[in-house]
């Protein structure tokens, strides 16, 4: 018999590769976990990583034991978010993963109405672009501009964000205005960097650019739009936003640009917990409001 902490912790170094990753994952302690570890190859009688330069690296033995423990880890998040599914309370925590964007700019008025109409529910906020694990329970709601792809949830588009360039009148004065999408290529333009969001939009709109296009890069839209407020050069945001920031004016004005979709996403069994339900519902039904 194992204990399942001892396993909980392998596969967080597993998939993290090192003590340290793994327990600023699990908000854990390095000692503690390297003490879990030492315990299961104890009980085990056989080592379950070598160290490498920069981390861990897993034994066949601890490839073989980590695949079991993933579906273990799964099984247990089944029967939690069964368990969840059945909770006739409202009261309790909703965590919720959105874009920086989003959760920066659209949610916070969302929410202080929320907890002005439900204050017994304690709320937690992702902000990641990044595709979280719904089955794992790291986020009881997904909000995303892409439609996810995960298995077993239940996903409903409730809005249409409209989006434009926007650049400082400073940048400019000193540039030039750009009167068409072809001219942006004499522009410092500001975009992603592994993130092909942007660079698909152009594909969309009949301009095929690279990633060397872009004379900024960054994955973190927060970053990208301060570099835009900053006077770097000419980037992407949604267009009430934008339009609501005086440090920045929109250029192209008559460029239809495409639109975000805005999905909103729970696990199918949570669909059934009554906290989850009343946030979901109310977050479409404001995300419709406020939709162009």
């Amino acid at each position: 018999m194992f204990d399942w902490t001892h396993l909980q912790t392998f596969l967080a170094v597993a998939e993290h590769g090192s003590l340290s990753g793994a327990a600023r994952a699990i908000s854990g302690s390095q000692p503690t976990m390297g003490r879990h570890i030492k315990a299961l190859e104890t009980a085990l009688g056989q080592p379950l990583f070598t160290r490498i330069q920069g981390g861990l690296s897993l034994t066949p033995l601890g490839g073989e034991l980590a695949e079991h423990a993933r579906q273990m880890g799964d099984i247990a998040g089944q029967i939690a978010l069964t368990a969840a599914g059945q909770s006739a309370q409202i009261a309790g925590t909703i965590r919720l993963t959105a874009s920086e964007i989003v959760a920066a700019h659209i949610l916070p008025a969302m929410l202080r109405d929320l907890r002005t109409e439900e204050p017994d529910i304690q709320i937690e906020v992702v902000a990641s672009d990044q595709t979280e694990n719904l089955l794992r329970r790291e986020a009881d709601i997904a909000i995303r501009m892409y439609r996810p792809g995960q298995m077993d949830v239940i996903t409903r588009r409730v809005a249409d964000f409209e989006t434009a360039l926007f650049a400082t009148p400073d940048y400019l004065e000193r540039h030039g205005e750009p009167s068409s999408m072809g001219d942006l290529g004499r522009h410092n333009f500001i975009g992603y960097d592994r993130s092909d969001l942007i660079l698909n939009g152009f594909r969309d709109a009949g301009y095929p650019v690279g990633r060397d296009f872009f004379a900024f890069r960054s994955d973190s839209q927060l970053v990208c739009w301060q570099m835009v407020r900053a006077g770097f050069g000419i980037g992407f945001n949604q267009r009430k936003i934008g339009i609501a920031d005086p440090a920045v004016r929109q250029v192209l004005t008559d460029q239809k640009l495409p639109a975000l979709p805005v999905w909103l996403t729970a696990h199918q069994e949570l669909k059934t917990s009554r906290r989850v339900r009343r946030v979901y519902d109310f977050l479409a039904t404001r995300f419709q409001a406020i939709s162009d």
